[in-house]
């Protein structure tokens, strides 16, 4: 059987993340930027922009989305989705706090 398995691991801690900022860690190949809103909300997504590859924890953080900084595009920090006229997508990964733990979940 070859059964995937979702893990739950720590991947710092809230206060490692500047308000409005990212930072990245590695799974195997990819990197995950992880997200902390002005409001204390923490997201995770594959640290690419669905249009052309830009670094996405380089981006702006506001309402709720980043601003890839190479050529503005708005994805939302939720879903990974393009946001107004722009299509595409980024993956996201499910994200929750144990006090000041950002765990992360991914597959096995």
């Amino acid at each position: 059987m070859n059964a995937l398995t979702q893990t739950w691991v720590t991947v710092g801690l809230l206060s490692d993340i500047p308000i409005r900022g990212a930072r990245c860690i590695k799974n195997g190949d990819m990197t995950i930027a992880v997200f902390r809103t002005a409001d204390g909300r923490v997201f995770a997504l594959e640290d690419n922009c669905p249009h052309k590859n830009g670094p996405l924890s380089q981006g702006i953080v506001h309402d709720g989305c980043v601003t890839c900084p190479l050529h503005n595009w708005v994805i939302s920090l939720e879903t990974g989705i393009a946001q107004g006229a722009d299509e595409g997508q980024t993956l996201s990964f499910p994200v929750k706090l144990e006090g000041d733990k950002i765990l992360l979940e991914v597959s096995r």
